[in-house]
């Protein structure tokens, strides 16, 4: 007595698994170059600032150039942040203002 064993169903489902597999890569991938591309586009926009405007977020040319030096997968905008956020911590407070942060603040 010979018995069938079904061999096309179970390689179908390992077939569909591995398509489903690469189409989740495959779209992980282009997310990731999707958010690349638009983080470089948004420090294209602060790269067309003036220097007065920069220096107002806390930035410098200097800055933005270091941020377009990185390799293409890094977010640019990230270094920028960085260094605004290291500017903005090593700032001078006068004596007699407060510090205009509100998150620093201390409630009077």
């Amino acid at each position: 007595m010979s018995t069938n064993i079904p061999v096309l169903p179970i390689a179908g489902g390992a077939l569909v698994r591995a398509f489903a597999s690469l189409l989740a890569l495959v779209t992980y991938w282009l997310k990731i170059v999707a958010r690349a591309r638009r983080h470089r586009r948004e420090a294209h926009q602060l790269a067309k600032l003036d220097r007065r405007m920069l220096a107002d977020i806390g930035i410098t040319r200097a800055d933005v150039s270091d941020a377009f030096s990185e390799p293409f997968w890094e977010d640019p905008t990230a270094l920028l942040r960085e260094r605004a956020i290291e500017r903005r911590m090593n700032r001078p407070v006068l004596r007699g203002q407060r510090a205009s942060y509100p998150e620093y603040s201390v409630p009077r």
